[in-house]
């Protein structure tokens, strides 16, 4: 039986890739493979994680959502001032921070199915009002004096796992589960694949795509809960730019950016990707704007295979027709 080099570089390439990366950052340092260098790396993973899923079940049916960043930073200002300014529990500060997060998923997902402003535009100004509403509430600066115990969230270790290692894994699973086990995670497929074959049979669309950019705001304002308490306080300029770590690893893993195509598992390769690039060229000593540098190339490398991929896959079509 022959095998199709292009088809194993297809399934297995990134795979390829993260071990690439990892053989390569071992020898630039003689740290990276430390145990607690791996547990550094699984920890920074984490806010990368929570939210690639949202915005997989948003890119798989054609959209993309831009705000992820600033719901983080709103979540974490938010939750901070309910805690040191209102004196409310950390648990009753945490529900106020995830309701706000589900109804700028909401917002974004009436934008988009509704109003029919495009996803990119809409969840763009979402997100310049999203952080500007952030700056507003702090005036520009930082937010402390919640309680120690919400610490637990970002600091915290069950055994040797950091807890945020451990919220990360539960989501990656619940994500997996939901996507390649329930009737949800079909409708996600077929609406990316064709809207109006979804309508057609049957499906609600517009309510799975509000209900599907709900799930990103709930989880990007998650992300936000443990980046809050890894960082000890509430920054308006927290998660700024992370929209697009969380973009390239969701891409880079597979998701096609026209929607209805891509695996889950890829997408969990891609976030280690993400993780495991950074950690590197930080101990690496790498300056911050080459980080960006890279940053950039692995996204357009990322959808310009995904768009070649498509358009192969078109020709094969043709060509079979």
């Amino acid at each position: 039986m022959k095998i199709d080099k292009r088809e194993l570089l297809r399934r297995y390439g990134i795979l390829i890739m993260l071990l690439v990366l990892i053989i390569y950052f071992s020898f630039g340092s003689e740290y990276f493979l430390t145990g607690s260098n791996v547990v550094n790396v699984l920890r920074q993973s984490a806010v990368t994680g929570i939210s690639a899923v949202g915005l997989t079940y948003v890119m798989l049916t054609g959209g993309i959502d831009l705000s992820i960043g600033a719901v983080i930073g709103l979540t974490a200002v938010t939750a901070a001032s309910c805690m040191a300014k209102l004196g409310l529990s950390p648990i009753l500060a945490c529900i106020i921070a995830l309701a706000l997060g589900a109804l700028i998923g909401l917002i974004n997902g009436i934008l988009v199915n509704y109003v029919e402003i495009p996803a990119l535009i809409a969840t763009l100004g979402v997100m310049t009002s999203v952080r500007g509403l952030c700056y507003i509430l702090t005036g520009g600066l930082p937010v402390y004096g919640f309680p120690a115990s919400f610490d637990i969230l970002g600091k915290g270790y069950v055994g040797v796992i950091p807890v945020p290692v451990i919220i990360m894994a539960v989501v990656l699973v619940l994500g997996w589960y939901v996507l390649n086990r329930t009737r949800y995670g079909r409708y996600l497929y077929a609406i990316g694949g064709s809207r109006e074959a979804a309508r057609l049979s049957g499906i609600n669309v517009d309510k799975m795509v509000v209900a599907t950019y709900m799930i990103a705001g709930l989880l990007s304002s998650l992300a936000g809960l443990v980046e809050l308490s890894r960082l000890s306080s509430g920054q308006p300029s927290a998660g700024d730019g992370f929209e697009m770590n969380v973009i390239t690893a969701v891409v880079l893993g597979g998701i096609s950016v026209n929607g209805g195509e891509g695996k889950f598992f890829g997408v969990v390769v891609g976030i280690f990707i993400m993780s495991v690039l950074a950690n590197g060229l930080v101990m690496m000593n790498v300056y911050e704007f080459y980080q960006q540098l890279i940053r950039g190339i692995v996204l357009i490398f990322a959808v310009g295979f995904d768009q070649l991929s498509k358009k192969k896959k078109s020709v094969k079509k043709v060509k079979a027709a």
